[in-house]
């Protein structure tokens, strides 16, 4: 046996739920789910929409935006490092600038 495959490596921490990719899915797919369910339960209006069942297929769009979001996120996760620098005083960053002196 050799001592790579004994030696594990600390798991990377991703951003997991914080990621923006799961939350702007979960959402789109909260909102598809609710637009396919009007589409097939709800009476649907096809005189006002040219005989398109609208709320049908723009929940069927959003559910597979809402997926094609969550498979990105689960693909290609978002690594937060363990540690971050902090920042120096920067004259261009529009925050309040450290006193120097040591005040």
């Amino acid at each position: 046996m050799s001592d790579a495959s004994t030696t594990s490596k600390p798991a990377k921490k991703t951003a997991g739920a914080f990621d923006i990719r799961n939350i702007i899915g979960s959402l789109l797919g909260l909102y598809g789910v609710i637009l396919l369910l009007a589409g097939l339960f709800a009476d649907p209006e096809l005189e006002k929409t040219g005989g398109v069942n609208a709320n049908l297929w723009t929940g069927l769009a959003l559910a597979v935006a809402a997926a094609a979001f969550l498979v990105w996120a689960r693909l290609k996760p978002i690594v937060v490092p363990d540690e971050v620098e902090k920042a120096g005083d920067d004259p261009t960053r529009p925050a309040p600038r450290r006193k120097g002196g040591g005040h």
